[in-house]
């Protein structure tokens, strides 16, 4: 755990903490809203939570060579978590579209 200061642990597990709240207030204005394509965004940010709790855990074991495979697991997540969020935004999107009546 010394491999971090303070105030940069800090701001790690503020982030993920500020993620997590993100994903459930996305997930809370879906139902506020009656849209269901919100959920598709709340659900699609999952793997960017995972991606930054793997960064989280390899530097808590202070970033030993034997967990260098969490490097390689966030770094796909945040692949696979960025092209989710693309696609739920689309969708958001396309749905917005749909209900929306055309401008004459």
């Amino acid at each position: 755990m010394h491999a971090l200061s303070i105030p940069t642990w800090i701001i790690h597990v503020s982030s993920v903490i500020e993620w997590i709240v993100a994903i459930w207030l996305i997930w809370v204005y879906s139902g506020v809203s009656q849209n269901p394509a919100w959920r598709y965004l709340a659900i699609a940010m999952l793997p960017l939570l995972v991606s930054a709790m793997c960064a989280c855990t390899w530097h808590f074991f202070d970033n030993p060579l034997n967990l260098e495979w969490l490097v390689t697991l966030q770094a796909a997540m945040t692949v696979v978590g960025n092209s989710t969020v693309c696609a739920a935004a689309w969708w958001i999107w396309r749905s917005a579209k749909l209900t929306t009546p055309p401008s004459s």
